[in-house]
């Protein structure tokens, strides 16, 4: 079976799910173009779940995919922070911020069962998991629903164990996806290859469907996906510029400059390594921090600095997260973008 007919797209295009960067608007606007439109709901509460599943539920009547994460979130750790606090003294001088005022950041969330209580009612028709994939039990129910489950991996190892684990598609994310990379079996960033030489292998390691991430921009990376093994593809940084998408003032600039030629894998802004734009604090700090706090508990310490530089119309401080090829990052409507790299499948 192929992925159109797996998942029931018209397309196998699947839209990256983006924290930050977009809502409902653009996984709908994917979704009724043919694609597969993917909502990010790692940072949304019980009440913004909610209402964004009801979005999408009223906004089309196609498949679309709900994306979560599986990490487990770590305790807090006081010297850690006060260590990666004082890192960014400098900082907080300059934008005369107090330290001892910054309220706690909104976190992510790992897939749990409250969670699945909120999202059971909607039935998804396809549920995608970032780092892994959930305990077994949850993973069973998800399928109770009739969703396709789908999850990244960035090594064979980790294909392997997903497709041991239940996951129905494999995300094969190359080292060039822009975002947090969804390494779960290895810290180790240099673990994971680039999306041509990781897709064959992949491929090769498992019999279910394997969809392409990381560098796919236009009708010339979807045909190499394609010749590679590929059953469809995703793309993220092609989509930043939609004008369904939520993308900031200060991001959607840095797309279009040539900075985004420029990009580097940092943990500055969650504490998970991410692929985003060079900006000056990771070109002051290093994009590798030893001091940022684990994944997400980094997040908060920064966030009053980027605040305060976005007012002054400044990404210095900002996630401005994009893949290697930002050459297919153009403002475009989000179903244009899927028509042309659906057309480029064949």
């Amino acid at each position: 079976m192929n992925l159109q007919s797996l998942l029931g797209i018209e397309f196998p295009v699947v839209q990256a799910p983006m924290a930050g960067s977009q809502g409902s608007a653009l996984a709908i606007a994917v979704s009724n173009a043919g694609g597969l439109g993917s909502l990010p709901c790692a940072m949304l509460g019980p009440d913004a779940l909610r209402r964004e599943l009801e979005a999408l539920r009223a906004g089309t009547s196609r498949p679309f995919n709900v994306n979560f994460f599986c990490h487990t979130p770590p305790e807090p750790d006081p010297d850690r922070e006060a260590a990666w606090r004082r890192a960014l003294a400098p900082y907080y001088a300059e934008f005369g911020i107090d330290p001892d005022d910054i309220p706690p950041g909104p976190g992510r969330a790992p897939f749990t069962p409250e969670i699945a209580d909120i999202v059971e009612p909607f039935r998804p028709p396809v549920v995608s998991f970032h780092f892994g994939l959930p305990s077994p039990d949850l993973v069973a129910r998800v399928k109770s629903w009739g969703a396709k489950v789908m999850s990244s991996a960035t090594t064979v190892a980790e294909a392997r164990w997903l497709e041991d684990h239940g996951a129905d598609v494999i995300i094969a994310q190359g080292f060039e996806a822009g975002g947090h990379r969804g390494m779960f079996l290895s810290n180790d960033v240099d673990d994971q290859p680039g999306t041509f030489a990781l897709l064959p292998q992949i491929v090769r390691a498992v019999r279910v469907p394997v969809i392409a991430a990381g560098g796919i921009a236009d009708a010339r990376t979807v045909a190499a996906a394609r010749a590679l093994g590929a059953a469809g593809v995703q793309a993220g940084t092609a989509f930043l510029l939609a004008p369904e998408a939520t993308t900031s003032e200060v991001h959607r600039a840095a797309l279009k400059s040539p900075a985004a030629a420029h990009t580097a894998l940092t943990n500055l802004f969650s504490g998970r390594p991410a692929r985003g734009i060079v900006n000056r604090i990771m070109r002051e700090l290093g994009p590798l921090s030893p001091l940022a706090p684990a994944f997400p508990l980094a997040t908060t310490a920064v966030a009053p600095l980027r605040a305060k530089a976005e007012a002054r119309g400044s990404g210095d401080f900002s996630p401005l997260w994009c893949g290697q090829n930002a050459s297919g990052c153009r403002e475009a409507p989000a179903a244009q973008i899927v028509c042309e790299l659906g057309a480029a499948w064949g």
